[in-house]
């Protein structure tokens, strides 16, 4: 067994080196850079630093493997990709260990959930078709629909869940015929890296190819020539200089960003009964997570009765090191959000909100904690309400009138995902249909599906993951008309 401050994981978690995946290669860098484990500060391990010569490539690679796996079967596809998730589960153990040491989530909670789920993905993506479709079919023609794969697919990936927002693109890009070159967020980088180095046991030489380095590889890869498709995850912001970059080779764009979800509580709830659920929903993953709940709408009849009760539960809770089996909310994620966040925490105590859980650092403690914190009613056009906090903090808000509520929901410029809680469903579906999100549960949250379409409206984002309406964002319809 090996230690980590105290806690103690396997030995058997993969400890590097680390290389980059080029054409079926494992491939040193010259230049390597850090890697922090969030609940201690301190270096985790170095990371391979690549160049634009060694993205180059990468690429190029991955274009001269299209060739042959392109012209592959789904069939002969399959075949590979269940190769792949059985590489994988192989490592499962190895994976979630390390995906707790460098991303800081509870390992029994959150890691290995995560890895179980991206290698059950691939297997029930591996068995998904687009079969050409008979447009037409008279005395003179038949016209099919084909949906062709596009090429090589570049996948920016964010380091909340590196390993399930990787995959969840790695999936469906190769079984309709793409190539893929990933470059994985340089926070959290050795999963993937780790992932990218089991890929290249199974897989053909170049059709996944893993480059890790610094934010100047993602300018090379969306403006490059011989990436069709940009896949990628992350802030609104970087979205934007995504776009902008990409237009010049008229790329196509699949683009999940940032969002400022709504939870609406209906008058009618089981208020107590949902507790655990709402939780989890804003603080889960210590509420990194784009879908995550950020603002919290109460009705004001039982606003009190709800706040206290959310924090007792709150109270329940273990923050610490992942590793240790009691922990349910870890660190954030790094430095940086680290400092975002307490930006937050600095405007509420600046204006006075009321604070009821959390609201200070613990300053002699190592690593990137935030403690959970609770805001009682802020005002609407506070910085905590109108503003992504993308960290364990939740303002409850109360509200007396439905159809203000929505309102309130509505006037924002991100529209991923949102939720409603009541006991008539019929009535909260209602509501549900009025907000403006790619996305809305109904008393639940968080669920996710192959089949089930996702992707956000306004400044969420462009273009849907998932579903087969995300499957054929990897391809070009293509009509072939013939004569008969």
């Amino acid at each position: 067994m090996t230690t980590s401050k105290g806690y103690t994981y396997s030995a058997s978690v993969f400890a590097g080196p680390y290389y980059l995946s080029i054409a079926g290669d494992l491939v040193s860098t010259a230049e390597h850079f850090d890697v922090f484990n969030p609940a201690t500060g301190q270096v985790l391990a170095q990371a391979p630093s690549g160049s634009p010569e060694q993205l180059e490539t990468a690429i190029a690679s991955a274009k001269s493997a299209f060739k042959t796996w392109s012209a592959l079967s789904y069939d002969q596809r399959q075949v590979y990709l269940n190769a792949y998730a059985d590489a994988l589960q192989a490592h499962r153990d190895e994976l979630s260990q390390l995906l707790t040491l460098e991303q800081g989530k509870p390992l029994k909670t959150m890691a290995e959930p995560e890895v179980d789920q991206a290698i059950s993905w691939i297997r029930q993506i591996a068995t998904r078709r687009i079969p050409v479709e008979i447009v037409e079919d008279n005395d003179s023609h038949v016209v099919e629909l084909h949906h062709t794969p596009l090429g090589v697919i570049g996948a920016i990936t964010p380091w909340n869940f590196p390993v399930l927002l990787a995959l969840w693109k790695v999936a469906p890009a190769l079984i309709t015929g793409n190539t893929m070159v990933i470059k994985p967020s340089p926070f959290t980088p050795l999963t993937t890296l780790r992932f990218g180095q089991i890929a290249q046991a199974v897989l053909p030489p170049g059709v996944l190819s893993v480059v890790s380095g610094g934010n100047e590889l993602g300018p090379q890869m969306t403006a490059h020539a011989d990436i069709a498709k940009i896949s990628f995850t992350g802030s609104t912001e970087t979205g934007k200089h995504v776009i902008r970059s990409a237009a010049g080779t008229m790329k196509r764009l699949t683009m999940e960003m940032g969002g400022n979800d709504a939870a609406i509580v209906l008058p009618d709830a089981d208020f107590k009964a949902i507790i655990p659920q709402l939780y989890w929903g804003a603080v889960g993953n210590s509420g990194q997570w784009c879908v995550g709940i950020k603002r919290l709408y109460v009705h004001s009849s039982y606003r009190a009765e709800f706040v206290e009760a959310f924090v007792d539960y709150a109270k329940q809770q273990k923050m610490g090191n992942g590793l240790d089996p009691e922990v349910t909310v870890g660190p954030v994620q790094n430095k940086m959000q680290f400092d975002k966040v307490r930006t937050f925490l600095d405007d509420i105590k600046a204006n006075g909100y009321k604070v009821v859980l959390g609201g200070e650092v613990d300053e002699s403690r190592p690593g990137y904690f935030i403690p959970v914190t609770v805001v009682d009613n802020p005002p609407e056009q506070s910085m905590i309400v109108q503003q992504e906090q993308f960290g364990p903090i939740v303002p409850i808000i109360a509200y007396d009138d439905v159809d203000d509520v929505v309102a309130r929901a509505n006037d924002s410029p991100f529209g991923l995902g949102g939720s409603v809680w009541g006991r008539d469903t019929k009535a909260a579906v209602a509501v549900a249909n009025r907000l403006e999100t790619g996305m809305v549960w109904v008393n639940e949250i968080h669920t996710q599906g192959i089949d089930v379409p996702f992707g956000g409206h306004k400044q969420s984002g462009l273009g849907t993951e998932h579903g087969h309406e995300g499957r054929l964002l990897f391809t070009n319809p293509k009509t072939v008309l013939i004569k008969k």
